[in-house]
């Protein structure tokens, strides 16, 4: 019961980083301005025209309206008079965005549902690891149950961070990065419950190579991330529909970001070679290499097909896959025997 629940809880983190890729690819990062709420409502508006001022309207403490390009916010539980009175309403201050577009309300909301939902089903997880009967692993399996509840519970208050920050680039990737560590914790946590033995065998330097491709392929996520800022910045001084320009003179770090995923493939393909050749039965890393293409086919889409529908989001989400894989693989490696013991096993 308890691994079902980490599994659960591992696909639905994988929902909201997809979710969260299709809030970069869409420009709804800031569909809801505040945190936790949306416009104030647990349930956000749909129409231009509810965050409007209304006469004789009760209005709850924390609930938003736009007046004057600015956000302001219930002061307390009042029905409005025939005109707006300044009194009842406070200045927003974590900033001055106050657009509303109902399409990027929700694609964000949906995010947060999302994001709720995986933290409740990793608080399950937590409660299933003290009712775990198996001793093996067991502090450790209790302890970081645990800690991912609180890991979730920081992700979401990054989350926050990023709204009040109004996007700000080194948040988004500090976001992107801790949704990596929860997905690292939560494969850890999926092989050490296994109570199946080890079939795979390892060497010392494919268990280093390994390790060198995860690091790599994290290094790759961040550079991505900024890649992806650039292009965002692309977008609001040229237009969404100047794709064809929109990488026409990138900076150094997309050059960086390209030429590092020659590296990675030379890494993993080594690795695929060593693991094929020494029949170590790690057979996991022909599910990387196959990502890893699928990778780098999308990023040739974006550069020479002018960002085709959809590979942006696919992008980001096929690099994390390949970052799980990889992690797993990593912890398979681990606890598989050194390959020269195979014949006195067998």
């Amino acid at each position: 019961m308890y691994r079902k629940s980490v599994k659960i809880s591992l696909i639905l983190v994988y929902l909201v980083i997809i979710a969260g890729a299709v809030v970069r690819m869409t420009g709804s990062g800031m569909g809801c301005p505040d945190w936790p709420k949306c416009f104030g409502y647990y349930i956000p508006p749909t129409e231009k025209s509810e965050l409007e001022f209304q006469p004789d309207r009760k209005y709850e403490k924390g609930q938003v309206i736009i007046v004057d390009e600015s956000l302001k916010v219930a002061a307390k539980d009042f029905t409005s008079g025939i005109n707006y009175q300044a009194s009842n309403w406070e200045n927003y201050e974590k900033h001055d965005y106050a657009i509303f577009n109902p399409t990027h309300t929700w694609v964000e909301y949906i995010n947060r549902l999302a994001g709720a939902l995986a933290g409740f089903a990793v608080l399950i997880m937590a409660f299933l690891s003290f009712r775990r009967k198996n001793k093996k692993h067991k502090t450790q399996i209790r302890f970081l149950s645990v800690l991912s509840v609180f890991l979730m519970g920081f992700q979401a208050w990054l989350g926050a961070t990023v709204v009040y920050s109004v996007l700000a680039p080194v948040k988004i990737t500090i976001h992107m990065v801790m949704a990596l560590v929860i997905v690292a914790v939560l494969i850890y946590l999926l092989k050490i419950s296994s109570e199946r033995k080890s079939q795979q065998f390892k060497t010392k330097t494919f268990q280093s190579l390994l390790i060198l491709a995860v690091i790599m392929t994290l290094i790759q996520v961040v550079l991505g991330t900024q890649v992806r800022q650039f292009v965002d910045e692309q977008v609001r001084s040229l237009g969404y529909e100047a794709k064809n320009i929109w990488l026409a003179n990138p900076d150094i770090t997309f050059y960086i970001h390209r030429s590092f995923s020659i590296l990675v493939f030379v890494i993993n393909a080594l690795l695929w070679w060593k693991n094929r050749k020494l029949n170590l039965r790690l057979n996991r890393i022909n599910i990387v290499m196959v990502l890893i293409l699928l990778e780098v086919a999308t990023g040739i889409a974006m550069y020479n097909f002018d960002f085709p529908f959809l590979s942006q989001p696919l992008h980001l989400v096929i690099a994390t896959l390949l970052f799980g894989f990889q992690f797993y693989l990593l912890m398979e490696s681990m606890n598989a025997p050194q390959a020269e013991l195979r014949k006195s096993c067998s």
